[in-house]
């Protein structure tokens, strides 16, 4: 714990870290909240299908950019000031550094997603019945209570958990800012890039289901997910926690091997 301890006092002490949180959160509502505040009832095709908790929560598609810098910053801005070796000569168990580090940072990405969750259902709960989407049209309010929304709500907190523990991990990896987070959204973002320019259906749905951050968010579909997804819910989330486990488990052995 006074490890634990240590790594927090250091980053919270970043002048970014409060930033980058506050981004986390008001990235995720305000992009969910324009796009649901888009829809319209009488411009979807009848009947309406569309999965308003998803569009509701899609703002983690931006807000997780912010989580993932805060993550390697975690790991890198201890290398770019060479603070590393009096953290390690306070601390020489390396791996007790890096685990300490990981169980920070992934608190604050989890208490980020938590409060972008809640913001962006309840932004949405609140435009959704002037657009139309009301009980009388076969659209409920948004509510936990109803497990497909609760699955919904669960996974997006614990994806974001995720993005920061591969954030971590590959930052320990690349030991650069700028290069790991130049990683880590090229790995997030460049696989359904890719997929728009190959016209194999075949290998768009490969590109898709193995991506990371496709496969992760497969968790916040509530309707039509056989249709709508290329990889279910938990599986893709499952998959996503063995990218993490993946850079993690190369970091640590870096670490551990490489000086300081």
């Amino acid at each position: 714990m006074r490890t634990v301890r240590a790594e927090w006092t250091k980053l919270r002490t970043l002048p970014s870290t409060a930033w980058l949180l506050l981004l986390a959160v008001g990235a995720t509502v305000a992009l969910g909240f324009a796009v649901t505040g888009a829809l319209d009832i009488d411009h979807c095709q009848a009947p309406c299908h569309e999965d308003l908790p998803k569009m509701s929560l899609i703002g983690v598609r931006l807000g997780q950019v912010a989580v993932a810098i805060l993550a390697a910053l975690t790991v890198t801005a201890e290398y770019g000031t060479r603070t590393i070796r009096p953290t390690l000569t306070a601390t020489p168990g390396r791996i007790r550094v890096l685990a300490s580090k990981l169980v920070v940072v992934t608190a604050l990405a989890l208490t980020a997603g938590v409060a972008g969750v809640i913001g962006s259902l309840l932004a949405a709960r609140a435009v959704l019945p002037g657009k139309g989407f009301t009980p009388a049209n076969g659209y409920p309010p948004l509510s936990v209570t109803d497990h497909l929304i609760l699955r919904a709500a669960i996974g997006t907190v614990l994806y974001l958990g995720l993005v920061a523990v591969f954030s971590a991990g590959l930052a320990f990896v690349i030991r650069d800012t700028g290069g790991a987070v130049a990683a880590i959204l090229a790995l997030f973002y460049g696989s359904p890039v890719v997929a728009l320019f190959v016209t194999d259906p075949r290998w768009q749905h490969r590109i898709h289901r193995f991506s990371p951050m496709d496969a992760g968010l497969a968790i916040q579909a509530t309707r039509d997910v056989a249709a709508t997804t290329h990889i279910g819910p938990w599986a893709g989330l499952g998959l996503l926690s063995a990218y993490a486990a993946a850079t993690v488990i190369g970091g640590a052995i870096l670490f551990r091997l490489r000086d300081a």
